[in-house]
């Protein structure tokens, strides 16, 4: 019997080093997804900010012709001033003045298209650059503490927990009954409303306690809690 212990303790330091192996491994595979995802990141505010700075250079430019614009038409009011004192015709003056006006205002509206097209821009960054951060922390966390503590739900009744709903809201619910889990964008197309609409309305109703969700993966799928769930197909008896 003792002539095999020093194989069994062989055999245990070999397994040892092998799931040593193993885990640094797998730990270097997420520190090299880290840094991919973080390379990701900086190219894309580099990217933001050249784009950032050329859209600046276009609107010194806009701003520039508009100075030179509203220079021309300090002009055009000189010579209306000057023919007016020669009794040269009112129409001749106007047409400069309206002329050098529309200028102006075209290169205005163009300055307040670039300023559009600019905050756009910023809200597309802005949304990638949440879905990186998303993704850096799902790489950072391990996968047992991505666990979600679920709130304890108080028992209700039908009528109180109907009444703080609105239709929409009581909609979503029996739809999530009768069909089964859904994602934020599944039930958006259903209901009919905006993004930012539906990720409120499923907030609500999951901070209410109507509500659970599934946190293993992006976008979260959303369920009918079981108390609600009788709640919904049952009608409780007034007292």
């Amino acid at each position: 019997m003792i002539e095999f212990i020093p194989i069994l303790l062989g055999i245990l330091l070999v397994a040892t080093v092998a799931v040593s192996v193993m885990y640094y491994r797998q730990i270097r595979g997420a520190k090299k997804e880290y840094e991919i995802a973080k390379g990701a990141v900086e190219d894309i505010v580099l990217s933001f900010n050249r784009e950032l700075k050329r859209d600046s250079d276009r609107l010194d430019m806009v701003a520039f012709k508009v100075e030179e614009n509203s220079a021309k038409a300090d002009s055009a009011l000189k010579k209306v001033d000057i023919m007016d004192k020669k009794n040269l015709p009112l129409e001749s003056q106007f047409g400069a003045i309206s002329e050098s006006t529309s200028k102006v205002l075209t290169e205005v509206n163009g300055l307040g298209t670039k300023i559009k097209e600019m905050e756009t821009s910023q809200e597309t960054l802005r949304t990638k650059i949440s879905s990186l951060e998303e993704q850096i922390q799902k790489l950072s966390i391990p996968q047992e503490d991505r666990t979600e503590t679920v709130m304890p739900v108080m028992p209700i009744r039908r009528d109180k927990a109907m009444a703080a709903l609105t239709d929409t809201e009581i909609s979503v619910l029996e739809m999530l009954v009768s069909e089964g889990p859904k994602t934020a964008p599944e039930i958006k197309e259903r209901v009919h409303l905006s993004r930012e609409h539906t990720a409120r309305l499923m907030k609500k109703l999951y901070e209410g306690g109507y509500l659970e969700r599934e946190t293993g993966k992006i976008p979260f799928r959303y369920s009918v809690k079981k108390e609600m769930e009788k709640l919904l197909h049952k009608v409780e008896p007034s007292q």
